[in-house]
């Protein structure tokens, strides 16, 4: 039976990956939603596709030694998971936070194969990263850490091998810094890494890609269920690229987001977020939201250390539509709870896996439009792939070029999940609609290749 065939493969992976709770999370999520395509289709086991793809085909960890700008030196732990590619080169990013493991960096390069899969373009699914943290480093010091990651990073990388992106911490600086050491150990001037400066290769709409692509997902959702985005209370958390277009793109569209969150705070503004304030706060000042709300004396600012510890209040503010927007986890069931009890009709995940298993099931139990981050969140990378293609051109696209190429992506990674859902029987659920299309996709492609 194929729920045997599932059990045995997560047993396996639980037995050689122990201590990787976010792994196993997300691949319990995945596994467990692809049951129905293993009683279609036995291929699919008779080639050991599960074994093969909750394996990484490379992992790659190393020591990162830099000096602060005392002259003391510092080491952290860099990785790069290089997890599949059948479709194209490795694809995801880097990202620097105290929190990243091999755990995380491992449920995040799964995501990505099925993530990169939805979005019909020629890319594998890889991530990687630092527990370097670049909040309060000086510029030098954020330099010379990027230099000494890139140092090591550069051996596995390459414009047709695996094009890395960024991620939380990793924004154009980052990126700036890294290309400049890859350029002087290999004298080469490639589109290795994307989000690149447009002055040198980027692409215009890279950095609103995310948080647009989200929206315009969600708009599908919508428009599934004759809604639309129009005048709608919009509660969203975060506050970086992923959030602030996010609601940019909320505006553009008619709706009204009040909320947005960092790791140290809330901040509630029933009037409307004021974008140019939380732009300024946050791209500019790269301050606490404390400050946007001296900005904004409208607007109500809750510290970290007065959340509930099972609950967020972004998520306990009446709202008809959801876009968590932060990091891993940051749905609890007792948030999902206060959302569908104060009227929500849909949640779009900008981020990764941000909902737990638990909100994820309250939320397909109430009937709401869940659109799940590997599809909704799919935009970055995918807007990142069409700055690949711009680079291997010698092309460079107007904003309005690739908005316009974005939104159709979004539109064609919603007609996959939606249409896939209904193939299967459970129409409405994009997380199976979602799970099946990506994978399929990449399962085929595995075994038209043979063993490799």
């Amino acid at each position: 039976m194929a729920s045997s065939y599932v059990q045995k493969v997560i047993r396996s992976v639980k037995k050689s990956n122990p201590h990787q709770p976010e792994f196993i999370q997300a691949l319990e999520e995945v596994l467990h939603s692809l049951e129905p395509l293993f009683l279609k289709d036995p291929k699919y086991q008779q080639n050991g596709i599960l074994e093969r793809i909750v394996e990484p085909e490379r992992q790659i960890m190393f020591r990162v030694a830099w000096t602060d700008d005392k002259g003391r030196v510092q080491v952290n732990r860099g990785y790069r998971v290089q997890f599949n590619s059948a479709l194209g080169p490795y694809k995801g990013g880097f990202r620097f936070h105290p929190s990243v493991n091999l755990s995380i960096l491992k449920f995040l390069g799964f995501e990505q194969i099925f993530k990169n899969s939805l979005s019909g373009l020629s890319i594998g699914g890889a991530k990687g990263g630092s527990d370097f943290d670049p909040k309060g480093k000086s510029d030098a010091e954020v330099m010379r850490f990027c230099q000494a990651f890139m140092t090591e990073a550069f051996r596995y990388i390459g414009s047709t091998i695996d094009v890395p992106a960024g991620d939380i911490g990793v924004g154009a600086r980052e990126i700036g810094y890294m290309f400049g050491q890859y350029k002087r150990l290999t004298s080469s001037f490639e589109g290795v890494l994307t989000g690149k400066g447009l002055k040198w290769g980027g692409s215009l709409a890279r950095k609103e890609a995310t948080g647009y692509g989200s929206v315009y997902f969600a708009s599908n959702m919508l428009k599934a269920r004759n809604m639309d985005l129009e005048g709608a209370t919009c509660a969203v958390s975060g506050s970086g690229n992923v959030a602030i277009y996010t609601i940019e793109k909320l505006y553009q569209l008619g709706a009204k987001p009040v909320t947005a969150s960092d790791s140290r705070g809330c901040i509630y503004h029933p009037g409307g977020i004021n974008l140019d304030a939380l732009k300024q706060v946050k791209e500019v000042e790269r301050a606490s939201l404390a400050r946007y709300a001296e900005l904004c004396k409208d607007a109500k600012y809750i510290p970290a250390k007065e959340y509930p510890k099972d609950q967020h209040p972004v998520w306990n503010v009446p709202c008809k539509l959801a876009f968590p927007s932060a990091t891993q986890n940051e749905v609890s069931g007792a948030d999902a709870a206060n959302l569908i009890k104060n009227g929500c009709v849909l949640v779009c995940e900008g981020a990764n896996m941000p909902s737990t298993p638990e909100a994820v099931e309250a939320f397909l139990q109430a009937g709401l439009a869940f659109g799940p981050g590997k599809c909704a969140n799919a935009g970055g990378v995918s807007t990142s792939q069409l700055e690949m293609a711009q680079n291997a051109s010698m092309q460079s696209w107007t904003f309005e070029e690739v908005d316009a190429k974005l939104k159709n992506i979004m539109a064609n990674i919603f007609k996959a999940a939606h249409e896939t859902a209904e193939e299967f029987g459970v129409p409405g659920n994009y997380v199976l609609g979602g799970n099946i299309a990506g994978f399929r996709k990449v399962a085929d492609s595995m075994i038209e290749q043979g063993l490799y």
